[in-house]
């Protein structure tokens, strides 16, 4: 296989803190490889050394001199007043820059210079790159091309440079946290974008649904070293805990060893021959393995919450616009205690909104809201909260709380932060000395050390890692009060959600008792359903009036009119071959290997499609109306 990159012997220390101790590790081609640690472990100083923003101590770093490699930063930061479409051809690398030579020729009717561009747009294949350059920009809804980047939020700035970055078509694709601000319908267009594509890939990401659709390949970062798994994400988890168990294991057999050799080292003179000295060099290694500390956490930990009576808060009718923009529309309901739910619905379509009314940040236009006498409401909010940069992590959470009452009793500030995957070491350390996923993670614990009955969480899982992530989880599921979540994250709502408030951006508020994965079947199918609904309605019979008729103008362009007619022969194409596969796959007569795997792979692809084709249909089916 082709290495693409190669990473050796790579050390760095940040201040006293020692990030990587002499890691190594290379990417093939046709990999496509997640990176996992915790935060403050060297996720993004790994990727800066990659990319070359920063140097390590020693080691050394190369890829293939043949490929072009191209990285989506956490947060792109745009300078200039350029349009969105001329953002993405600055980014465009040789093709974007052909296209603008050829333009350029034309404009200027260069002859001399038109013959050599011709013949390069033909060896690039750029004749069709504007027509990419607008597909994949409206696939990621961005349809203002003429619009200044300055003005466009933080996701909309991630959707541009992921369009750019995607359109310049790089061998080897390096991705920071891809998935952050990104609407659901987005994330699994990329997440099917980055399946099919021939590239290779190093990822940082916590969407584990993502993660373990994406990727072949997972590097963990742990204890300053680099452990492999040639897998997907649940390879990994089952992998990790059995290497937790293995070490825990050596770890309780070391600190044995070592309560006797400490005897034989306090018993030895000073003067000590070479014998001596190499059991000596023994003892430190073994001191060393014992002090190691693999992952332990208690999950049958409960958290009390404050006691809240039978009345938790009651929404009335409630609305609010923007201008003539409806943003929600009547909403009314009764939360119940210890209920949770997920906020769902694309971005702008008022989820934050609905938090704000909810927790009096913001008056309802019409209706009103009645909250418990009892009700105690814990609001994480994505700006994040201002804290003082110079205190210790540990003074943050003491200034609010010294203890914090679990079902069994109460665990100090100090046992709070090692649950919450704060080591000791870091509860002295200065709040300016953390990395973005610290500050996020301390952050959320200052709003659950106050111990809320009500606990509102708009995206918490931005910038999280997954380990901190599957603690989250394990506190949300024995929190005693109710929760209400927004995330993009689907793992995460599907773990924590026991049902759905549904945004579509017109207003309504739709309930859906289940978690997210069932509501995407329950899409898919009732696409399904009305697909075939359509399919059988009978042309009605048109009388033609004498009377002049205004003409009506189509609702869907010529191309979508042809595409719409195009996806019902590609549904019954689809569907027939499906029935055909699923007969062999289910015949009597036995089926070879490699004919059993083909079958069984086209038959996964084909669904895929059937799925896309039909989300495509429907779309266009409500646009016609």
């Amino acid at each position: 296989m082709t290495a693409y990159l190669t990473v050796e012997n790579l050390n760095y220390h940040w201040g006293d803190i020692c990030l990587f101790d002499d890691i190594s590790f290379g990417i093939n081609e046709g990999q496509k490889t997640a990176l996992i640690a915790r935060n403050g472990t060297g996720k993004s100083t790994l990727l800066n050394m990659l990319t070359g923003k920063m140097q390590p101590d020693s080691g050394r770093i190369s890829f293939n001199d043949s490929i072009r490699v191209g990285y989506l930063e956490q947060s792109p930061i745009f300078t200039g007043n350029n349009t969105v479409i001329e953002q993405v051809f600055d980014y465009g690398g040789d093709v974007a820059d052909t296209v603008r030579q050829y333009e350029q020729a034309i404009a200027s009717s260069d002859e001399n210079a038109l013959t050599p561009l011709i013949e390069k747009m033909d060896a690039l294949g750029a004749w069709d790159f504007e027509q990419r350059v607008r597909q994949i920009l409206s696939q990621l809804h961005i349809t203002d091309l003429s619009q200044r980047i300055a003005t466009l939020s933080g996701g909309q700035q991630k959707r541009v440079a992921l369009a750019a970055l995607l359109i310049s078509e790089p061998n080897f694709l390096i991705l920071d946290e891809p998935t952050n601000h990104l609407d659901l319908d987005i994330i699994y267009w990329l997440e099917d974008y980055l399946t099919r594509a021939n590239i290779t890939l190093l990822m940082v990401t916590h969407d584990r649904y993502f993660l373990d659709r994406v990727c072949n390949d997972i590097i963990e970062l742990d204890n300053r070293q680099i452990y492999r798994y040639a897998g997907n994400y649940s390879y990994f988890l089952q992998k990790r805990q059995e290497r937790n168990e293995s070490m825990a294991a050596e770890v309780d057999k070391a600190k044995n060893l070592l309560r006797r050799e400490q005897d034989w080292m306090n018993r030895q003179p000073q003067a000590r021959g070479t014998k001596a000295k190499y059991r000596i060099d023994a003892f430190y290694d073994l001191k060393q393995r014992a002090q190691l500390t693999p992952e332990q956490r208690s999950i049958d930990l409960k958290f009390e919450a404050q006691r809240m009576g039978r009345k938790v808060i009651d929404a009335y009718g409630i609305s609010k616009s923007y201008g003539s923009k409806k943003i929600i529309d009547e909403f009314s309901y009764k939360f119940m205690p210890r209920e949770k739910v997920a906020i769902v619905g694309p971005n702008g379509a008022g989820k934050t909104t609905l938090l704000n009314m909810l927790t009096g940040n913001l008056a309802p236009d019409d209706g009103y809201i009645e909250t418990g006498e009892t009700i105690s409401i814990g609001y994480y909010k994505q700006e994040g909260i201002v804290v003082d940069e110079n205190k210790k992590v540990i003074e943050v959470i003491t200034d609010i709380a010294e203890n914090v009452p679990t079902a069994s009793g109460s665990m100090s500030a100090a046992q709070f932060l090692r649950f919450f995957l704060f080591p000791n070491e870091l509860h002295y350390v200065a709040v300016n000395k953390l990395s973005g996923g610290e500050r996020k993670r301390l952050y959320l614990l200052t709003v659950l050390v106050r111990n809320p009955n009500f606990l509102i969480l708009d995206e918490p899982t931005n910038d999280l890692d997954i380990l901190t992530l599957n603690v989250l989880e394990d506190y949300l599921q024995h929190f005693n009060g109710t929760v209400i979540i927004v995330s993009h994250d689907r793992f995460f709502v599907d773990k924590v959600a026991e049902h759905l408030f549904v945004l579509d951006g017109s207003g309504a508020v739709k309930n859906f008792m289940g978690n997210y994965s069932e509501y995407i079947d329950w899409c898919k199918a009732d696409a399904a359903l009305r697909r075939e609904q359509h399919a059988e309605e009978k042309p009605k019979v048109i009388v033609e009036s004498a009377k002049p008729k205004s003409v009506r103008k189509p609702k869907l362009t010529f191309a979508e009119r042809k595409e719409y007619e195009s996806l019902e022969t590609q549904i019954a194409a689809a569907t027939t071959r499906k029935k055909e596969i699923e007969t062999l796959l289910s015949g009597g007569a036995p089926l070879e290997q490699n004919k059993l795997m083909e079958l069984t792979s086209e038959y996964e692809k084909l669904s895929q499609e059937l799925d896309d084709i039909e989300m495509r249909w429907l779309e266009l089916d409500e646009k016609n109306g």
